[in-house]
């Protein structure tokens, strides 16, 4: 009755219900409830709303490793699974690393032109830097 989905046979909208059944899942054992939105607000898929009452996260999905200069001053956090390990990270927090770090330099032309870079497979300097973000 119970069979596994290939995650590559999924369409792009089934892998963002997927992404975001898995993050939800991760962030539950935290004391996270995840409320998905229908559509994009203040740049967020979904809030992750804290049992403490007080917290709560603004969280743009990701498929992969992202920041973008669209979501910079906006409070968002990035969530994506990569090798079914979950990884959530402030986005302003980690680009200013990433910069610090003299990685945004080797990446000037695509943040420069286009405002974003993403990495499919997350490079080695960068699975350092996002260990203390891994949920």
């Amino acid at each position: 009755m119970f069979k596994k989905v290939e995650y590559g046979g999924l369409n792009s909208r089934q892998k963002e219900n997927f992404n975001f059944q898995k993050v939800a899942a991760k962030l539950a054992d935290f004391g996270f409830n995840c409320l998905r939105l229908t559509d994009d607000w203040q740049g967020a898929d979904f809030i992750a709303c804290h049992i403490d009452g007080e917290t709560f996260l603004k969280v743009q999905l990701k498929g992969r490793l992202t920041v973008d200069k669209k979501y910079v001053g906006k409070d968002i956090y990035i969530a994506f699974i990569h090798n079914d390990d979950c990884y959530l990270y402030p986005h302003d927090v980690f680009l200013n690393d990433l910069i610090a770090e003299g990685k945004m330099q080797e990446e000037s032309n695509k943040w420069k032109i286009d405002g974003n870079r993403s990495w499919p497979q997350p490079p080695s300097w960068a699975r350092v830097l996002l260990a203390e973000y891994m949920v």
